[in-house]
C-alpha cells in the first residue's frame, strides 16, 4: 500500500480578517503548515491553528515567509544569506513558543521564498542552514526534483519531497507562476485524477502539454483555493478507495 502525506497551508488569517477554510480542511490532511506572521497569521491565529491541529491529530509544521504581509509573501525580495537564516529562525521560534520544538515536525517556506529556493542555491542553503541550526530532527519540505532537493539531501538533513495537487507544473518541474491564468487548478475531479496519476505512475502532465517524471513524499493542498474543502474531501476519499494511506511526513520518509 502506498503511504503519502497530505499537507495544507493553514492559519493564514490575520487580526479580524479570516482567510481559508481551516476548520474543515484540517479534517482531511495529515500535516499542517502554520503561517508564522510574516505573510499571514499572528499570535492569536497561531494559537487557534495549533489547537485545531492537535484536535485532529495533524502534524504541526512552520510556514515561514519573506516579510511581506501586504503581498501575502508572494513578492520576491533581495535578501542576504544571513537575513534569510534569521527570518527563518525568528518565525520557527514563534511557533516553538506555542508548542515546543519537540512538537514541530517540519518547516516549509511559503510563496516567493519557496519558489526562490527551488533554483537558487544561496537561498536554498540559507533555509537549510537555518532549519538545521534549530534542530536536526526537523523535516525540510522541498519541491520534488528541484536543485533545492539535491542540496538538502547532500546536506544530510531529513527531507520530504513535495508536489502540489492544485497547481500546474511547467516542463522544467517548477510551479506555473500564479500570474498565468490557469496556474491554480479548481476542478476537483481533475485534481483527484492527476493526484492519483502522480502517485501510481510517478508522472504529471505539465501546463505546457508535456509529461514529466515526479517522485515525492507529500502532496500540498491550498486552503484558500476555490472549493478547497470539497477538493480535500474528494482526495481523501479517493485515497481510501485506492488503498493509499494518508499519514504524516515522519511516517512516509522512514
Amino acid at each position: 500500500m502506498n503511504k503519502i502525506d497530505l499537507n495544507a497551508d493553514i492559519g493564514e488569517s490575520f487580526g479580524s480578517y479570516k482567510l481559508g477554510y481551516d476548520e474543515e480542511i484540517v479534517k482531511y490532511i495529515s500535516s499542517a503548515n502554520i503561517a508564522t506572521g510574516f505573510h499571514a497569521g499572528d499570535h492569536n491565529w497561531i494559537k487557534k491553528t495549533v489547537d485545531l491541529s492537535k484536535k485532529y491529530n495533524v502534524a504541526i509544521g512552520a510556514h515561514p515567509s519573506y516579510p511581506d504581509l501586504a503581498g501575502f509573501g508572494r513578492r520576491e525580495m533581495s535578501m542576504s544569506s544571513d537575513e534569510i537564516e534569521n527570518l527563518i529562525k525568528y518565525q520557527v521560534g514563534a511557533l516553538i513558543g506555542f508548542v515546543g520544538i519537540e512538537n514541530i515536525e517540519h518547516v516549509k517556506p511559503h510563496g516567493a521564498l519557496y519558489n526562490k529556493a527551488v533554483n537558487d542555491s544561496v537561498t536554498a542553503k540559507a533555509i537549510i542552514n537555518a532549519i538545521k541550526s534549530i534542530s536536526d530532527k526537523l523535516i525540510h519540505v522541498v519541491l520534488a526534483g528541484s536543485l533545492w532537493e539535491k542540496i538538502a539531501l547532500d546536506s544530510g538533513v531529513k527531507v520530504s519531497r513535495e508536489t502540489f495537487a492544485d497547481r500546474e507544473f511547467m516542463s522544467d518541474g517548477t510551479l506555473c507562476p500564479r500570474s498565468i491564468d490557469g496556474s491554480v487548478i479548481e476542478d476537483s475531479e481533475k485534481i483527484v485524477n492527476r493526484t492519483l496519476k502522480m502517485i501510481k505512475d510517478k508522472e504529471v502532465d505539465t501546463f505546457e502539454g508535456d509529461k514529466i517524471k515526479i517522485d515525492f513524499d507529500s502532496i500540498c493542498l491550498h486552503g484558500d483555493t476555490e472549493g478547497a474543502v470539497e477538493i480535500a474531501r474528494s482526495i481523501n476519499s479517493s485515497f481510501q478507495k485506492n488503498n493509499i494511506i494518508i499519514t504524516s511526513m515522519s511516517n512516509v520518509i522512514l
